[in-house]
């Protein structure tokens, strides 16, 4: 079996440039959201099903559709599974100074009913809650600069105006939960950048080049969160110094979660990072990082712990695949777990599926 997917990945893509009363944006938005939707779909990068990734553009992003398609996203996307959400449009800053709040700005809002036409923080936050996937990891690309003179408020033909924005209030709010982190293209008194001909805004394009493996600079084959915004915050002043810093924010995060494949899952078999693991830890903790890294499900997953000479009736039931991986590898250390199964047979299913892997390939069955 070729690693080239990542079946656990889901995602929902939102851009608006062609809002139908406000202030339209450069056609980049659009660009960005389909450029990221491509690479995340892609088997050669992140390794997404193309089914698992939906975009909504321009027309088809009424406040109706984002809110559908993020109850869409919640039923579909298990406690196993990771998903992401990208927006790339207008947020709009409502409230009185001190108190302020952040409004997401679909196609067809309304400045002269903000309230009623958008979706405030409150809804999108507890949109976000009701997903379950242990690793969500959310991107606004907001607060453009270019195009129409839009820099600091937001206008339609009718004299109304709105503060353009996001307050750092909604940053923190949006990120609440564990396994739950924000990545902002720029701080709250900034602008993001688009410049003038370039296909995407400064934030996706490094966003794009981390997914596309920059990000995963130990070779370790997957793109992870850490990793992925270390990266974009050091590239992003490199292409706009000294005027947009994008911005991290998590609630409860302890965890470097990979959040996409990298490159397929192309590891480097002389990675510093996986010759110094698989030489310092014991070898069955190598074998419960890697288990967990290929097989997110569990045991159950692909068959391997039955395929091992396991028995599936011996293991307790867990919620998360890491959960039930390090009870069923305790199990097998105290002689449990079915009368056929051992380091050495569970070792040798996994390289039967990922004869390439490196870690694998590291470890002894004996």
């Amino acid at each position: 079996m070729n690693p080239t997917g990542y079946p656990q990945g889901h995602a929902l893509l939102i851009g608006v440039a062609n809002y139908q009363q406000i202030s339209r944006l450069p056609a980049a938005i659009l660009n960005d959201v389909n450029d990221v939707a491509a690479t995340l779909s892609s088997p050669d990068h992140c390794g997404y099903p193309p089914a698992n990734v939906v975009t909504l553009l321009d027309a088809n992003a009424t406040r109706t559709a984002v809110l559908k398609r993020l109850d869409e996203l919640a039923t579909r996307a298990g406690p196993d599974d990771t998903a992401c959400v990208f927006f790339s449009g207008h947020g709009g800053i409502v409230g009185s100074p001190g108190n302020e709040d952040s409004v997401l700005l679909t196609v067809d809002s309304d400045l002269a009913d903000i309230e009623n036409t958008s979706i405030n923080s409150n809804e999108l936050a507890a949109a976000l809650a009701q997903i379950k996937a242990k690793r969500l990891l959310v991107f606004i690309d907001a607060c453009h600069a270019g195009g129409a003179a839009i820099s600091k408020s937001l206008t339609d033909d009718k004299g109304h105006e709105l503060k353009s924005g996001y307050s750092q209030n909604t940053f923190a709010k949006l990120a609440v939960g564990s396994g739950r982190a924000l990545m902002a293209s720029c701080r709250a008194d900034e602008l993001s950048s688009v410049f003038d001909g370039a296909r995407n805004s400064v934030f996706t394009t490094a966003l794009l080049a981390g997914l596309r493996g920059a990000a995963d600079k130990s070779a370790s084959g997957f793109i992870k969160v850490f990793d992925l915004f270390n990266y974009v915050s050091e590239e992003v002043p490199k292409l706009i110094p000294d005027d947009q810093h994008p911005i991290f924010k998590a609630d409860n995060l302890e965890v470097n979660f990979a959040v996409a494949l990298s490159q397929g899952g192309k590891k480097s078999p002389y990675s510093p990072e996986i010759m110094l693991t698989v030489q310092e830890e014991l070898p069955w903790s190598v074998l419960e990082k890697i288990l967990v890294e290929l097989y997110p499900f569990g045991p159950r997953d692909q068959e391997v712990w039955s395929r091992a000479g396991g028995d599936l009736s011996r293991l307790q039931f867990h919620s998360t695949g890491q959960a039930a991986w390090h009870a069923a590898l305790r199990t097998l250390k105290q002689g449990g777990g079915g009368s056929n199964i051992n380091f050495g047979s569970l070792l040798s299913a996994a390289k039967e599926d990922f004869s390439n892997h490196p870690q694998l390939a590291m470890l002894q069955t004996s």
